[in-house]
């Protein structure tokens, strides 16, 4: 195993690989409780529940996604990467796709399937970079930044922090409501555990938060803490049902929504690899070694996903925690995927982590996504109005393919209007025509 994964030449021993492992779970581990919340649609009120998936074949989904996805990496690229079903993503898929677009959970899982396929066709074929090339480092980092700032809207609308106000759409909510209090309480816990840089600090808030609600009687309190594996038959599978109807695919609709779980996976996947293997110095001579293995576990790990019964599953920068802790291979990676399948025998504390336990950490997790604006060019308005369109109307329009489509329409009229046709990349054209048509598709 020692020679595997090499850990002389990467100076490390078993102890330090599990504990990094171990590191990189605990900062990660909210997502067990957050993406069953999501894509159940939980705490959105007067909307059927079959819209929603069950949150107990999602839990499973979610462990068993993030076990696949960190055993390919740790096993195939050798990386001390973990991945899970990506924040951003699952609110792309449940707000977005299910809520605003109307698309049954069914086929935005057969989109979720699509868009791993191409993302590992064209990392076999090479296509990576040149796409990646394509789109400009300011309206990446915008769509990133606007994703955050949307999962944080619809974090303080779970927690009832932010409801909706007739007279100007939005409004503070209730604060003397006793499960408002708890949100907030959970807010200012976890921002200080952030604060302190304490390990796992988002997960550890989210526990204290849920315990705290128990003790006041805020939260449901389970019946046991460990329990049968609950059935995925609600959602394995069900990624392929849209084949039966090929209109439910073949549409303007269908292919927006696969070109952003394709978009957001892309470059969130890139920029992760590029920060965790810089930070565990594996960068040699301006390459990533073994980058298209790690790429391509990414979007094996998305298609496993998507027959599951998840959202796009990705890489997560919470791997940096584990690297500091001293992972420095893929063991890491492979024992955090064990943890995650140690929990899918967890499963009766999921009642406990309602929209309001769980609404801390998706507000923390947006707040870091912004920091991601400190590198777009405010001094270039040709640059700076679509990277602002784009992250300012995802959370205005509850939709994040909508910011995107109306940053990527301006952009180039923008350059071309500055003076900077030939800076525009072919690629972009593409998608600004690709956008029109999703407009005027989706206002008909």
């Amino acid at each position: 195993m020692k020679k595997f994964f090499d850990f002389e030449g990467h100076g490390t021993t078993y102890r330090s690989e599990i504990i990094g492992g171990l590191t990189t779970f605990l900062s990660m581990a909210y997502i067990l409780a957050v993406n069953p919340s999501v894509l159940s649609l939980q705490g959105i009120e007067g909307i059927p529940d079959s819209m929603g998936m069950d949150m107990n074949a999602v839990f499973v989904a979610t462990a068993l996604a993030a076990f696949i996805g960190c055993l390919i990496m740790g096993l195939y690229a050798r990386y001390p990467i973990a991945l899970a079903p990506g924040m951003g993503l699952n609110a792309f898929f449940a707000f977005t796709v299910v809520l605003t677009m109307g698309i049954p959970w069914q086929t935005a899982l057969t989109g979720v399937l699509f868009s791993g396929v191409i993302f590992a066709l064209l990392t076999i074929s090479g296509l990576r970079e040149y796409v990646i090339n394509s789109i400009p480092m300011e309206m990446k980092m915008a769509v990133s930044a606007g994703i955050g700032f949307f999962i944080t809207f619809v974090g303080l609308q779970g927690a009832g922090i932010i409801v909706m106000n007739e007279a100007t759409l939005v409004g503070l909510g209730t604060l003397h409501d006793p499960k408002v209090l708890l949100a907030v309480g959970g807010l200012f816990l976890t921002a200080v555990l952030m604060a302190k840089r304490v390990p796992g600090a988002i997960f550890f808030g989210m526990i204290l938060t849920a315990v705290a609600g128990l003790v006041l009687g805020l939260v449901p309190r389970p019946e046991s803490v460990f329990g049968p594996v609950p059935s995925m038959a609600p959602t394995f599978g069900a990624a392929f049902e849209a084949f039966s109807n090929p209109a439910d695919i073949f549409n303007v609709q269908f292919l927006i929504v696969v070109l952003t779980f394709l978009f957001v996976d892309f470059f969130d996947t890139a920029g992760t690899l590029v920060g965790v293997a810089s930070q565990a110095n594996m960068i040699k001579d301006n390459k990533l070694p073994r980058g298209g293995r790690a790429l391509l576990s990414d979007s094996i790990a998305t298609i496993a996903g998507a027959i599951f019964g998840t959202s796009t599953t990705t890489s997560y920068i919470e791997s940096t925690a584990g690297v500091a802790a001293g992972a420095r291979t893929g063991f890491a990676s492979v024992v955090t995927g064990f943890l995650f399948l140690s929990a899918i025998f967890l499963s009766p504390l999921i009642v406990t982590f309602t929209s309001e336990v769980t609404a801390p950490a998706l507000i923390i997790v947006g707040a870091l996504m912004v920091s991601n604006l400190s590198k777009v060019r405010w001094d270039q308005f040709e640059v700076a109005v679509p990277a602002f369109l784009t992250m300012f109307m995802m959370p205005l329009t509850y939709s994040i393919a909508t910011g995107i489509a109306i940053g990527f329409v301006f952009y180039p009229i923008t350059m071309i209007m500055a003076g900077r046709r030939k800076e525009i990349h072919p690629i972009m054209y593409g998608l600004f025509v690709v956008f029109i048509l999703y407009f005027i598709f989706m206002t008909e």
